[in-house]
């Protein structure tokens, strides 16, 4: 197990926004909306560049695996928490709620995911489609999900909602796709350098959020024991989907050892790049945004930290798991 230096700069970056809160306001409020919604696009357009097509068309045969991870991705996690949202009596568990079921609709993360089913010995061509599909899908899911409970009536909120995502993710993609043969070898290449982009990008994004939550005040409004039911809610919820998920793969399904690592290792498995990115469009002027990117930055860092233990398991058993 690696250190993950990224968990400990996430944390800097919302200290920074509490106690220079006022960088959001620099150059008129504009100047940070620019360069994230820059950086995101270079994100995507760089994510097209690396997009790997033999692993995308290997990734068709196999539609019951890729069935079964995108239904846990988009359904799973969200039809589990849908029954809580009629125990809410206040507006403290509304945001409470709220929060999770935003961390319940985001696309599956895919850099992590590739790198534990590697470990693991599970179907690595698999996880590279299923995590990689899972993104553009959830460009489309994801705001059908969060409209259902969020006001995206007023001023055609919805729809620069979606004309933000295609013009930050999809456009960029397929530009990337389109220039991969001239820059996908050199992509590949920095792969690391690029990564480091990427987590910028978001720590830029975190810090953004957090800041103008801490200087609306939303923090003074919810107390030490709801953060401590953050973090309980967060292992919760990633045990129940991990085990469910575990069952029905191993023992409906019945898939071979390698599709089952893939499944619930990518099944179970949530982006913080995305969900920077969605928020940055779902909670524009929203002053709780800081409250909603709690749970998936700490599902981010427990799901690092669970998978990694359970696929190193799995790569010291391979003998076991071939046989398996």
């Amino acid at each position: 197990m690696k250190f993950d230096g990224f968990i400990v700069a996430l944390l800097i970056s919302i200290g920074i926004a509490y106690f220079f809160p006022q960088g959001v306001a620099y150059g008129d409020g504009q100047l940070l909306p620019l360069l994230t919604g820059v950086g995101v696009s270079l994100i995507f357009f760089f994510y097209g560049l690396k997009l790997s097509f033999s692993s995308i068309k290997s990734g068709l045969t196999n539609w019951k695996l890729y069935l079964v991870i995108q239904c846990a991705t988009f359904l799973l996690f969200p039809l589990i928490l849908l029954p809580f949202r009629f125990l809410i009596q206040n507006v403290e568990q509304e945001h409470y709620w709220l929060s999770f079921f935003f961390l319940a609709v985001l696309p599956s993360t895919v850099s992590s995911s590739v790198v534990m089913v590697s470990i693991a010995r599970g179907n690595v061509p698999a996880a590279i489609f299923n995590a990689s599909i899972s993104g553009l899908i959830g460009v489309i899911v994801t705001p059908l999900w969060m409209g259902l409970f969020l006001d995206f009536q007023t001023e055609n909120v919805f729809g620069d909602v979606y004309w933000g995502l295609v013009r930050e993710i999809i456009i960029p993609v397929v530009l990337g796709l389109l220039l991969q043969r001239y820059f996908g070898a050199w992509a590949n290449k920095y792969s690391k350098s690029l990564s480091m982009f990427d987590k910028s990008v978001i720590l830029l994004i975190v810090y953004s959020s957090f800041a103008e939550s801490f200087t609306s005040g939303v923090f003074e409004e919810v107390s030490t024991t709801y953060l401590v039911w953050v973090f309980v809610g967060v292992v919760v919820f990633f045990t129940v989907v991990y085990l469910l998920l575990w069952l029905v793969v191993k023992y409906f399904f019945r898939f071979s050892k390698a599709d089952q690592i893939t499944a619930v290792f990518c099944g179970s498995k949530k982006s913080l790049t995305h969900g920077s990115v969605f928020g940055k469009f779902l909670f524009v002027n929203n002053p709780h945004a800081g409250l909603y990117f709690l749970p998936i930055m700490l599902f981010h860092a427990f799901q690092i930290f669970i998978v990694t233990i359970i696929a190193q398991y799995y790569h010291n058993h391979s003998s076991d798991t071939d046989a398996d």
